[in-house]
């Protein structure tokens, strides 16, 4: 039995190590080798003997190894999109989250929330959180990536808060948005958020 194991152990690494360090793995990604909980098992000797390391319950790296800094995570947005790609997932990133993915503010916020079309959740990554909301499929259907966060970041700031700088900063990243997606997502934003964007 032990034997039985250790080369379930062995057919994991050797499945991790066919990946570039810094691919997120999940314990489901191992499915083909054995059960779940000789995979949990193998996964947590893994770890241990310090082959990978968890980032969060049930999702594993083989970290990318930095002459200076050391060992390397990857990101919290890499995570969510790695959670939301298995969950063949649409996720949309919100609220104060939006705003420092914009530049809008420095402050990385602790609840990092994703609109999200599955089902709510919440996970930790070590100090942070990331949530995922369940939303409209109105809210998931824009297709350019900085007018999402535009809207989103708009959102969060509301209607009568945004200040004249922030306006303003907005519409110079914009001019970095392909104009036919920017169109697009403006007929799905409140008309307040559009009114502010189109106006010169």
């Amino acid at each position: 039995m032990m034997e039985m194991s250790k080369s379930i152990e062995e057919l994991v690494l050797d499945k991790i190590k066919r990946n570039p360090r810094g691919t997120l793995f999940f314990a489901d990604s191992f499915s083909k080798i054995a059960s779940s909980k000789s995979i949990n098992k193998a996964l947590e000797r893994l770890v241990k003997s310090g082959e990978i390391e968890r980032v969060a319950h049930g999702i594993y790296v083989r970290p990318v190894i930095d002459k200076i800094i050391g060992k390397v995570f990857p990101g919290i947005d890499e995570i969510a999109v790695a959670i939301a790609k298995r969950d063949r997932a649409t996720i949309v990133p919100t609220g104060s989250y939006a705003m420092f993915k914009l530049g809008l503010t420095t402050q990385v916020p602790l609840n990092i929330v994703f609109y999200s079309d599955t089902s709510a959740r919440k996970i930790r990554i070590g100090k942070q959180t990331i949530i995922f909301k369940k939303a409209s499929s109105r809210n998931l259907a824009c297709i350019g990536e900085i007018s999402t966060l535009a809207i989103q970041a708009l959102r969060a700031i509301g209607k009568e808060q945004a200040t004249s700088g922030e306006i303003r900063q907005i519409k110079e990243i914009l001019k970095n948005e392909n104009p036919k997606h920017l169109q697009h997502d403006l007929q799905l934003a409140p008309v307040w958020i559009r009114k502010i964007i189109s106006d010169n």
